[in-house]
């Protein structure tokens, strides 16, 4: 039933020296004769990350030795995901010249996109580092656990942006929708706040799939092991996710060179 889409995502993953250079291609042209390169989006979030925690510390009356680690981690995952959604959007929009001119596999702009952002997150991936030697962690022993729980958060991230890329190729409008939606998410999502903190309002976060990404993430890199009804639903988010993605897939991707 879902033929046309797995035998696309093969060829897709076989290709990966090709959506590889692709990713690397399209960060080295946007810093292009820049001395720090991407280290500038580093710096940028960087002094984001000092100054929510700053401001937004005092204002919540916490501790910076703990609140800042959670602003920091938080900022830097959801740059990943609201990049790999966003970008996704125009996964195949702005890659209408290769889709016309040769017959490669279509899912290949969606990992070009995701790999792109995670060479940022890489970048990115300094501050966290900086924060965890600066103020501690509470077990390190739990630290390994971000491996598979960063496996499972881009799974997620993937199938979204995967589904409004092939959507977006059909309803231009789709890209600026999704945009302010996002724009929602990261004050409802536990971001700049820990979900004990909404104690009144518990359900904003319980209803909420992607405040169990950000947590199953956070949670390792603070020293804490993730609960089992978390990994739960981010496992359950990315099976079901990824069927209906395919299924989109499957019926769509003939379509996107004519889209396009």
């Amino acid at each position: 039933m879902l033929n046309i889409a797995l035998s696309d995502l093969w060829s897709s993953c076989c290709a990966w020296r090709l959506w590889t250079l692709l990713g690397w291609i399209d960060i080295r042209q946007r810093y292009a004769r820049s001395k720090l390169g991407p280290f500038w989006l580093t710096i940028s979030m960087g002094v984001l990350v000092v100054t929510l925690g700053v401001v937004y510390g005092n204002l919540f009356g916490q501790k910076v030795g703990e609140y800042l680690p959670t602003v920091a981690i938080g900022m830097v995952l959801w740059a990943l995901f609201s990049g790999i959604v966003n970008d996704g959007c125009h996964a195949y929009i702005g890659s209408a010249g290769y889709i016309k001119q040769s017959a490669t596999p279509k899912l290949l702009f969606m990992l070009q996109v995701s790999w792109r952002n995670v060479l940022i997150f890489l970048h990115n991936f300094i501050i966290i580092v900086v924060v965890m030697v600066v103020f501690g962690v509470r077990q390190w022993l739990d630290v390994w656990l971000f491996l598979p729980a960063l496996v499972l958060f881009l799974l997620n991230a993937m199938w979204v942006g995967l589904i409004a890329g092939i959507v977006s190729a059909r309803y231009r409008d789709l890209p600026q929708i999704i945009s302010a939606l996002l724009t929602v998410a990261f004050y409802i999502t536990p971001i700049i706040f820990r979900p004990g903190m909404l104690a009144q309002h518990g359900w904003i976060v319980a209803y909420n799939p992607l405040a169990y990404l950000i947590e199953l993430t956070r949670e390792p890199l603070t020293g804490i092991a993730p609960a089992a009804h978390v990994w739960g639903v981010a496992l359950a988010m990315a099976l079901l996710g990824w069927l209906l993605a395919l299924n989109v897939c499957n019926r769509c991707i003939r379509h996107i060179p004519f889209w396009v």
